[in-house]
């Protein structure tokens, strides 16, 4: 009876160690596909409307300063990889960048910087950046909007600093992307 009882207490611990190793393996391919996970929180809000359109006027979206707000903790090769993965990630959502036309700056400070370290990776890494984003008008200087925008991994896969400025860039995307019209927005090859 013990035997029989400990065979079973193995069969179900295999079970579920297995289940947890095919769910990670599932969680980090598909983090191999989506790459880097961009959000934001709106702090001063472009409109009391949610995903309105206020930014349809503009036709140029520009990367503005974006600077270490916490005492020189972010890594000095995250600002050589910012700016291309927002062109990229402003590409992805066809929004226009016309040099020359009205155009809204992102800026902001980092407030946050997180790698992973070696429990993280062990249980599933989380690592991520966060910065105080203003959307600001560039002929007048008015601040329209302030947000948290945050780059996040969850994927070992996914874990790096050009991965975390890829999220980040996503999340400055994604904050332009709901307040821009989905309509007359040229199409990408």
């Amino acid at each position: 009876m013990k035997r029989q009882l400990a065979s079973m207490l193995i069969l179900v611990a295999c079970a579920v160690l297995t289940q947890g190793c095919l769910g990670r393996a599932i969680t980090e391919g598909v983090g191999t596909v989506r790459g880097a996970k961009g959000t934001y929180a709106p702090i001063k809000p472009l409109s009391q409307i949610k995903n309105e359109p206020v930014l349809a006027a503009y036709t140029n979206f520009e990367l503005g300063p974006i600077v270490d707000d916490i005492g020189g903790k972010t890594p000095a090769e995250f600002w050589g990889f910012l700016p291309k993965e927002f062109y990229k990630a402003m590409w992805k959502k066809k929004l226009p960048m016309q040099a020359g036309g009205k155009t809204l700056v992102i800026r902001g400070r980092v407030v946050h910087y997180e790698s992973a370290g070696t429990l993280g990776m062990a249980i599933g890494p989380l690592e991520e950046v966060i910065v105080r984003t203003e959307l600001v008008d560039a002929s007048t200087g008015q601040v329209l909007a302030v947000g948290n925008c945050i780059g996040r991994t969850e994927e070992t896969v996914n874990s790096g600093v050009e991965k975390k400025a890829e999220g980040l860039a996503k999340a400055f995307a994604a904050w332009i992307d709901a307040h821009y019209p989905k309509t007359g927005r040229e199409e990408t090859e």
